[in-house]
């Protein structure tokens, strides 16, 4: 934290009070809920647009912190909050915010596409700065390795953009789990009704289809890492989540919310296999089309991870994308299992079923009539105050704690957490690999099940999978 140097002198000069003076609390002489300048978060944002108009409004708080730079490659997207913060420089390039502004600030929140998410939140991290970044905390599978070191190695306070893992009912899910209402978990089902954006399309690219870069974007800066496009408005704002060079499909965008809970509740740690089906798409009757730069239209995922638990050999984690979505098991009533369209949640135990909506909303068990009047277990996690309103403030407030504050979703749960996302992709990428053979067909040597080396983050057996475990930065950008 940043304090003005009266404020400095003035506490040095502590000494005065033993003398015989009268400290007035500074909430008297200010009024209540008055903050002195001295202790607000001064923060920057890169990324002023989409979810970032969430992320600088909670943060902001109606004026409890400071929001002291501005970033964004699109002056369209910056408009809104440049207005409002008037007295904040404002950038496109944010090494050039960081270059010149990083005496002026103590955070960053990162609310970009996802390829970018991992360049700058390990730039801040380096200077010093707390970090808050949307979800998925990264792009790749190394990137969130990477990232969960440098936050433990810097000392700074980190949090991922995943609201619900604030909620009241994540936290009582996961106490429900670990005290054994339903006993012990062997099989979890996630599903999303997204993409709610093109997917499973033939994009600009490969219709060789461009457009001239409106005057208000920095094109160059937006690709940043991606390989070198043509610009077309259908990459921007935000349908770039259906695109492999920026961002992680419906699986990135909406995984780090359902898998989020079942990942806590479990204490999950790296799969130790993962294999896959997507949704196949045809440009003529038979024949199907292959759309290399898109994700799929859907895709179903299932990952094995060890068990803690004698009592379960292992833990199968599927995921349904696309309006896929799972099995119901007998003796539950369809309409009770799928009560929302963004999707769910189903944990399969040996004493029973719990079934939630997105974030762990609106836990259910089954059979009803099992745990019908049964006493549960209160949260035995802190609520946070605002619930999932409150996630950007509980950094906030963290950050002035310092490194050691608890927050909901600090890169230590959230890399780990990213990395079983990104684990889904590395299979679909996987999946859609094919190879030509010498009578004009395709033979998909990636169709298969996949095993992880978590500890070297390596696949043992179809190496062509593991470029999608690091990819290759364009220009000077790097980790």
């Amino acid at each position: 934290m940043k304090f003005s140097f009266s404020r400095r002198k003035f506490l040095q000069g502590s000494a005065l009070a033993a003398a015989g003076f009268t400290i007035v609390p500074r909430h008297v002489l200010g009024g209540p809920g008055y903050v002195a300048p001295s202790d607000k978060l001064n923060i920057a944002a890169v990324g002023c647009g989409g979810k970032a108009d969430v992320n600088i409004r909670l943060a902001y708080n109606n004026g409890s912190a400071n929001i002291v730079a501005l970033c964004d490659v699109d002056d369209r997207q910056a408009k809104k909050y440049r207005a409002q913060f008037a007295q904040a420089p404002y950038f496109r390039d944010y090494r050039q915010l960081f270059d010149k502004e990083a005496k002026n600030f103590d955070a960053v929140i990162i609310s970009t596409p996802d390829h970018m998410h991992a360049p700058i939140a390990m730039a801040a991290m380096q200077l010093g700065k707390h970090v808050y970044c949307e979800k998925p905390l990264t792009h790749d599978i190394y990137e969130a390795r990477m990232l969960t070191e440098a936050a433990r190695n810097y000392k700074v306070v980190t949090q991922m953009g995943n609201q619900g893992s604030s909620g009241d009912d994540t936290r009582k899910i996961e106490t429900w789990i670990q005290k054994g209402v339903i006993g012990p978990v062997h099989t979890i089902n996630c599903w999303t009704n997204r993409p709610v954006w093109p997917q499973g399309v033939r994009s600009p690219k490969d219709r060789g289809e461009s457009q001239p870069v409106p005057s208000e974007v920095d094109w160059d800066l937006w690709l940043g890492t991606a390989p070198l496009r043509s610009y077309h408005e259908a990459y921007m704002p935000t349908r770039w989540r259906g695109y492999w060079d920026f961002g992680t499909g419906a699986l990135g965008d909406m995984g780090c919310h359902f898998m989020d809970v079942p990942f806590r509740a479990l204490k999950l740690k790296y799969p130790t296999s993962v294999e896959c089906s997507v949704g196949s798409v045809y440009s003529d009757f038979f024949v199907e089309a292959f759309y290399d730069d898109v994700c799929p239209p859907s895709s179903a995922i299932h990952l094995t991870f060890p068990s803690d638990n004698r009592k379960v050999n292992e833990i199968k984690f599927s995921w349904y994308d696309g309006g896929i979505r799972p099995q119901v098991p007998e003796g539950i009533p369809y309409e009770k299992v799928f009560t929302s369209i963004d999707g769910g949640m189903m944990f399969i135990g040996s004493k029973g079923i719990l079934v939630a909506e997105l974030f762990g909303n609106n836990p259910r068990l089954f059979p009803e009539e099992k745990f019908e009047g049964k006493k549960l277990p209160d949260a035995e996690k802190p609520l946070v105050e605002g619930k999932t309103e409150g996630h950007q403030q509980q950094w906030v407030k963290a950050c002035k704690q310092g490194y050691g504050a608890y927050t909901s979703s600090s890169f230590e749960e959230a890399g780990p957490l990213t990395e079983t996302v990104l684990m889904g992709n590395l299979a679909t990428r996987s999946y859609m690999h094919r190879e030509a053979r010498a009578d004009g067909g395709y033979s998909f040597p990636g169709r298969k099940k996949l095993f992880w080396d978590g500890a070297n983050m390596k696949i043992t057996n179809f190496d062509y999978a593991n470029q999608f475990v690091k990819r290759q930065y364009r220009g000077r950008y790097s980790l």
